[in-house]
């Protein structure tokens, strides 16, 4: 485990810090370059989660992937803050590819909650105008996104916390249509694998609704599981998630997301690579 500096291009001596947990190469397997995994914890842009970080990086990485666990700027840092961030780490990830035997063509991005909605903004927004004002030609496209009961949309079924942190108190139409990525999607997008629970009074279930409608609408690939219950922040469902003694957070059927999230990853990168 080593934990860089992301230096953010957008807000300038403001670091975020990126926690790799490299693919584990012995003499009894072999240094073939695999996928990765950058994983956005929730926490409503106010927090990071660490039940949403390194148990799911871990989990991961037992599974032959690089993972790696942004810390990204909150409270108060307001779009594209954040974004910036995880479309640096894209970047650095890519230019260290060689040293964690990643394949740098299969960066996939993976968030929960408002982690999530940083994740699609960066599927829906890598080849945008303002970011290519930041970026310039810097390849920034994540392969593939993993959205776990994201926040999605800025309309009637928001996270009123998440769009809150993210455009201020008083925030203009055009930010709000900006922050709203099921207005954002079109056939560039990359796959998708997301999973929510109907039962979730946080983020409502129309979220992941939303966006796969406007997946679908633009043909974009994706993969969907939605699980009749167990509510919002379950993370990997197991005891990696328990807060407190509230049993709540384990639950057998939605933790199923985890496995199924590796088959995708399996076939859509057409490679084993464990």
């Amino acid at each position: 485990m080593n934990i860089y500096e992301i230096n953010s291009p957008f807000l300038k001596g403001i670091k975020a810090t990126l926690t790799a947990y490299p693919t584990p190469i012995g003499s009894e397997n072999s240094a073939v370059k695999r996928p990765a995994v950058i994983i956005c914890p929730g926490g409503s842009y106010h927090h990071c989660s660490y039940r949403e970080g390194r148990p799911v990086a871990l989990r991961y990485q037992a599974y032959g992937m690089s993972a790696f666990v942004l810390e990204y700027s909150v409270d108060g840092k307001t779009f594209p803050a954040a974004l910036c961030e995880l479309a640096e780490a894209v970047r650095f990830v890519r230019e260290n590819a060689e040293k964690w035997y990643v394949d740098p063509t299969k960066i996939i991005v993976c968030g929960f909650s408002a982690g999530a909605h940083l994740a699609a903004s960066l599927a829906v927004h890598y080849d945008s105008d303002f970011m290519k004002d930041i970026f310039g030609d810097a390849d920034i496209r994540p392969f593939a996104q993993i959205l776990s009961y994201p926040v999605i949309t800025s309309g009637e079924y928001s996270h009123k916390g998440s769009i809150r942190s993210i455009c201020g108190e008083t925030p203009s139409r055009e930010l709000l249509e900006r922050v709203s990525l099921e207005k954002q999607v079109d056939s560039n997008t990359p796959p998708a694998f997301i999973w929510h629970c109907t039962d979730d009074k946080t983020v409502p279930v129309q979220n992941s609704i939303m966006y796969m409608n406007s997946l679908s609408m633009a043909g974009v690939s994706f993969e969907a599981h939605i699980y009749p219950e167990g509510g919002h922040g379950i993370a990997l469902c197991d005891d990696t998630a328990l807060k407190n003694d509230d049993m709540s957070y384990l639950n057998e059927n939605a933790s199923q997301w985890f496995n199924a999230s590796l088959n995708w990853i399996r076939r859509i990168c057409s490679v084993k690579y464990r």
